[in-house]
């Protein structure tokens, strides 16, 4: 159940609802837009909702009362009715504007991923990316640096300006990981890990939310309510390909679920192309594409010697190839009126800037 605030309705009428619903036991999430203030009710039982609904709607500053038949209530596109925009630094993902997350799938020293910032920061990119938790397919793959790859992430962002997004593996990472990181990452192998899910809705540092493998769009948004529900509405949908029958790329873009998914949520949708196509030659397409679709942002893999990548290599894009697609996804950009919005200046020992 939503509880709609009329316009311009003062605090103590909103304050009021939500003592109302705590005397009847129900959690409560309160979203406030530019226009509106929405209050989501959490654990509300079929047999109560119409009682409940007539004594809240007959309140003073209450405009409606709305039952959300979705099963993920919080982060329907009927809970709200602007779109849910999440700032990390000069970042707004969905926003007017087109944000680039990029960087190495994994860090392995402080010369790869300083480096690597310093050339998707001149590139335009917003945000840096780096793994310093990787989960592998196998165990004796890197797996990553761990709080080590946490402290030189740090370095780079306070080298560059850039914020930095790195992943979450398991609970009992999501402290230290939201100590350092701008944005918690959780891979598609975590998807459904609703412990995890449950951890950094707790933390209120803004998700990426990686589809799973095989999850539907309804899964995925279930997964998505998980870190609402827990108090954590910065959530940031990735669709990063799906497991098929297909054996040419490393997985299948779903470029259906980027409107499927702004359809059915107000949170930002962004698609991850590296993971996609597991092919740094196909990547700009695929990037060219998400834009085209009405993608948020991309969340692309970027390596300085992508020949001795430690993880990922082949679908890591070199600095110079970053640039050019920066360049493409700019006038692709603007033909379909989302501009392509790109970090503040910075003079960076080393790195070019391309207006």
């Amino acid at each position: 159940m939503i509880v709609v605030m009329r316009a311009g309705c003062a605090d103590e009428h909103i304050s009021a609802v939500g003592r109302r619903l705590d005397e009847a036991g129900y959690g409560q999430h309160i979203s406030r837009g530019e226009q509106r203030t929405i209050i989501g009710v959490i654990g509300l039982g079929d047999a109560e909702k119409q009682t409940l609904a007539d004594q809240i709607e007959s309140m003073p500053g209450v405009e409606r009362v709305i039952f959300v038949l979705k099963p993920y209530k919080l982060v329907s596109s009927e809970s709200r009715a602007d779109r849910t925009v999440v700032r990390v630094g000069n970042a707004c993902f969905g926003g007017t504007g087109i944000v680039v997350v990029a960087g190495p799938c994994s860090v392995e020293s402080r010369e790869q991923i300083v480096e690597a910032a310093r050339a998707v920061k001149a590139a335009g990119a917003q945000v840096l990316r780096g793994g310093a938790f990787k989960p592998r397919t196998s165990p004796y793959d890197f797996q990553g640096l761990g709080p080590e790859g946490l402290d030189l992430l740090a370095e780079a962002r306070a080298e560059t300006g850039l914020p930095i997004v790195t992943e979450a593996r398991a609970v009992k990472d999501v402290e230290l990981v939201a100590e350092q990181a701008d944005i918690i990452q959780i891979g598609a192998r975590n998807m459904q890990n609703y412990d995890l899910l449950q951890a950094v809705g707790e933390t209120r540092v803004p998700v990426v939310l990686k589809r799973g493998l095989s999850a539907t769009i309804d899964e995925w948004l279930k997964a998505a309510e998980y870190v609402a529900v827990n108090g954590n509405m910065n959530i940031i949908l990735c669709e990063r390909g799906i497991r098929t029958f297909e054996t040419s790329t490393r997985n299948t873009l779903d470029i259906s679920a980027v409107p499927v998914a702004k359809q059915l949520t107000h949170l930002p949708v962004i698609v991850d192309p590296s993971h996609a196509g597991g092919r740094r030659d196909i990547v700009p397409a695929l990037s060219l594409a998400a834009i085209a679709a009405g993608a948020d942002g991309l969340l692309i893999e970027v390596h300085p010697h992508p020949d001795r990548a430690l993880s990922d290599g082949a679908q890591s894009l070199t600095p110079d190839a970053f640039a050019r697609l920066m360049s493409e996804l700019r006038s692709v950009g603007e033909a379909v009126g989302r501009p392509l919005v790109q970090a503040p200046r910075q003079d960076l020992p080393g790195a070019s800037w391309e207006p």
